[in-house]
């Protein structure tokens, strides 16, 4: 059993992450017992565990930004990181959004250099995570900075945005009511959301699991505009049944 974790921890090290099946298959064992053994380090605090296998566990920035939403459910959105960059491709061109797990992606993409893309985003905390990188061509939008988590916003950053075409647009939202779609708190947010959507050929909302139902005060679009939901494995069995229902596309982390 120690040599089999050692095994898995040696795995994440290189990867990053890992799968059970995978696991299952190098390791010769039940894909039961690769589970046990990754239930057992999430606990020892030696992983993080995700649907379908587990996260190497990534210094947080813990001081770096003042803002505590970035930190807030922190495992949940590094799953959630690292299922979307899974799906960009080589040469990409994306764009991330102003939110926390949009953050998170950008670390994703910023520890793993295998692909190279290129990235828009108006938010600053984004910027200075990925500047500089040789893997990532990064395009800032323009405009007056302001947001909980400081980013640019307004008429000229949405002028901006309409300039770009990208094959991918990640966005943050604040919630996912299924009888209205996806809900933003401000009508700022909600502007700038709408301008990103506006450009890509696809939009995947990065959402964990705590934003399914609640109330909210502006609604970013319908659900049947998204093309792909990305979440974590904490997400209540109704919300998977009622996207099912839907043919909302769902992806758990």
């Amino acid at each position: 059993m120690e040599e089999r974790r050692r095994k898995i921890l040696q795995e994440l090290e290189e990867k990053g992450k890992v799968r059970v099946n995978e696991l299952s298959a190098e390791l010769g064992c039940s894909e039961v017992t690769i589970r046990n053994d990754i239930k057992c380090m999430e606990r020892a605090g030696l992983l993080i565990r995700t649907h379908g296998g587990a996260l190497k566990i990534e210094e947080t920035p813990q001081k770096k930004y003042s803002a505590e939403s970035i930190y807030r459910n922190a495992d949940k959105k590094k799953a959630i990181a690292a299922c979307a960059y899974d799906t960009i491709e080589e040469r990409d061109t994306i764009i991330i959004d102003d939110t926390s797990t949009g953050f998170y992606l950008a670390l994703y993409i910023k520890q793993h250099p295998e692909k190279r893309i290129a990235v828009v985003t108006n938010s600053l905390l984004v910027g200075n995570e990925l500047a500089g990188l040789d893997h990532v061509e990064l395009y800032m939008v323009g405009g007056p900075v302001g947001g909980y988590l400081a980013s640019t916003m307004g008429d000229e950053a949405i002028a901006d945005i309409s300039r770009f075409h990208v094959d991918k647009a990640f966005i943050g939202v604040h919630g996912i009511n299924f009888d209205v779609g996806i809900t933003s708190t401000a009508s700022a947010q909600t502007q700038i959301k709408q301008a990103v959507m506006k450009v890509a050929d696809q939009v995947i909302v990065l959402a964990d699991s705590t934003k399914f139902g609640g109330g909210y005060l502006s609604v970013i679009c319908p659900l049947n505009e998204i093309d792909q939901i990305i979440t974590d494995g904490e997400v209540e069995e109704e919300y998977i049944s009622r996207a099912r229902q839907e043919e909302i596309p769902l992806v758990i982390a």
